[in-house]
């Protein structure tokens, strides 16, 4: 570097920690990026709060996903009950979170950044769906839902507030807990 003069070796001084930055982000980005596998409850320890596994969701939530579970709820549970993504597949959701026009209603839709980190944790803790399956976008029609609710006769119409009658948590995102009457139910 004694060749260079001061000015030279200032740009390249700044060229490499440029390069440098450049580098350390893209290894966060990629390891940010990375789906890890859905872990039973009981091994829920490392990566998990407490307050990740208490909620009432149907999974546990990694505190990675957690501010694309609260962007989520913020924007989709003001106006209905958040559905937990397992209830429908990942295409409906990735469907939802591009289409302004949500069930006859004008919506502003997300935008980058929150938009990636709601579709990182949609995305993960959704379900795959069959070749060939037409892509449910009510509910009903989801068939998830209907297997999580096998003995469940829905209402017509369907409100997305009815879920409160067997689950009182729905408010609160707990759909674990259940009115006395389906706590044993098949």
């Amino acid at each position: 570097m004694f060749f260079l003069n001061r000015k030279g070796q200032r740009s390249l001084v700044l060229i490499l920690l440029m390069v440098s930055l450049s580098l350390i982000l893209g290894a966060g980005w990629t390891q940010a990026m990375q789906t890890p596998p859905v872990l039973p409850l009981a091994q829920a320890s490392p990566g998990f709060s407490e307050a990740s596994v208490s909620l009432g969701t149907i999974d546990p939530v990694p505190d990675r996903y957690k501010l694309g579970q609260e962007i989520y709820l913020e924007n989709c549970a003001t106006c209905h009950v958040g559905l937990p993504p397992q209830t429908m597949p990942s295409e409906t959701w990735r469907r939802l979170l591009l289409d302004s026009q949500h069930y006859g209603v004008t919506l502003k839709p997300l935008v980058d950044p929150p938009r990636l980190l709601v579709w990182g944790y949609l995305q993960t803790f959704s379900r795959l769906q069959i070749e060939d399956e037409e892509t449910p976008y009510r509910i009903g029609e989801s068939r998830f839902f209907k297997a999580l609710h096998p003995n469940l006769k829905l209402p017509r119409p369907l409100k997305l507030g009815s879920c409160v009658t067997c689950h009182p948590g729905a408010q609160q995102y707990n759909y674990r807990s259940l009115t006395p009457e389906w706590q044993n139910s098949p």
